[in-house]
């Protein structure tokens, strides 16, 4: 259960990563069939895109000292509406160079967002509380995406990919607009250290987090590109597969923060990386269809394990640091995924096949560091 005096923090939030997921799986729905149609963009510019999108998670460092002049939950809010302004313009940049830059705006919202809303939820809600509370964020996010999902199905017979990117992105700003009238915030909580600095002794949360973002990669640029690529799967169908996608996450999401609480980060996480080992292996070798589409459902099921990675974090920081860990995790987490999208397209016009089996390898390392989480956190949490 939430404490009644965070309930507001936790609406807050709510709202904000409704209004992010409903604009942005709009965008990443149609975004591969625009990119394709419209742009003309092949493996090798869809790399390089990629790259280029993942440069302000490489930045997100740089929210430690946004936050010097503007507090956290109103940059939560303006990095909305930077987001809501990248996906308006898409469409009405329908060349490779128009999609990189248009994909940057939307990128800076969406990393500045994500950080701050990690920061947010780990200042705010207890060891007990914090499983919980990320994982019902992420089934709101599901269900913004299911509802983004029937948006794009139901604008796709009227009109034509620019007026769907204009029209979600709108509805992002406004909700933006709306945000900045709350006020959430409780003042008597530890002051977070304005410094960007990184401690030896939260090394193995770094290196989780890096091994998950080179991994994650990977997935984000070349999943859905496959799919749309080598299998024909038209526009209409990834939507189809988004919405049955987040479905499951929708209903399945609530689980893992009680899952958290009972078995351990150490668990949930050997979990995801041994189905994940599997899944990337099946990406590069399997020729259905459908089996395709089943190990995407599963790769964004398992993935959903992620959140113990910051759950294991919130542990074993000091409560002034979650600002700085969350920005520098997430910076941590890019510093692979700038460069990793555009050597796997060059990897990818050698052979579809190479980007996961590098993936899989990777999966297989973080397995490995999984092992060294104490098992006694989870006691430490109950106490």
């Amino acid at each position: 259960m939430i404490r009644e005096n965070r309930r507001d923090m936790f609406l807050f939030l709510l709202l904000l990563n409704l209004a992010v997921y409903i604009s942005f799986q709009s965008w990443s729905t149609i975004f591969n069939n625009f990119a394709v149609e419209n742009a003309g963009i092949d493996g090798f510019y869809m790399g390089l895109t990629q790259s280029v999108r993942e440069i302000p998670g490489f930045l997100s460092l740089l929210v430690i000292l946004a936050i010097v002049v503007l507090p956290e939950h109103k940059l939560a809010v303006v990095s909305l509406i930077v987001l809501g302004l990248g996906i308006a313009v898409t469409g009405y940049l329908p060349t490779p160079m128009g999609v990189i830059v248009s994909t940057l705006i939307m990128s800076f919202g969406f990393h500045f967002f994500e950080t701050v809303n990690q920061s947010l939820t780990l200042q705010y809600f207890n060891k007990l509380e914090t499983p919980l509370v990320l994982s019902r964020l992420r089934s709101v996010a599901a269900g913004g995406n299911i509802a983004a999902g029937v948006l794009v199905i139901v604008l796709l017979k009227f009109m034509e990919y620019k007026y769907i990117f204009l029209i979600t992105g709108m509805l992002a700003v406004a909700a933006g607009l709306y945000c900045l009238k709350l006020n959430p915030v409780d003042s008597s909580l530890p002051v977070q250290k304005k410094k960007l600095q990184l401690k030896w002794k939260y090394w193995l949360y770094y290196a989780l987090t890096f091994l998950s973002g080179a991994r994650r990669q990977v997935f984000t640029a070349f999943a859905v590109f496959l799919m749309v690529e080598k299998f024909g799967f038209s526009t209409k169908e990834i939507a189809i597969l988004f919405i049955v996608n987040n479905m499951v996450s929708f209903f399945f999401n609530p689980v893992i923060g009680r899952m958290i609480n009972k078995y351990g980060e150490r668990r949930l996480l050997s979990i995801e990386y041994s189905t994940l080992v599997f899944v990337f292996i099946g990406y590069a070798f399997l020729d259905s269809k459908i089996l395709v589409a089943l190990l995407y459902i599963v790769d964004n099921l398992v993935y959903s394990f992620v959140i113990s990675i910051r759950t294991f974090y919130q542990k074993i920081a000091e409560p002034e640091d979650f600002a700085n860990g969350s920005a520098m995790g997430f910076t941590i987490n890019h510093i692979a995924a700038v460069f990793i999208p555009f050597a796997g397209g060059i990897l990818w016009m050698i052979d579809k096949r190479i980007p996961f089996i590098v993936a899989a390898v990777l999966t297989l390392m973080s397995l490995g560091l999984t092992q060294l989480i104490p098992s006694h956190l989870q006691k430490h949490q109950k106490a």
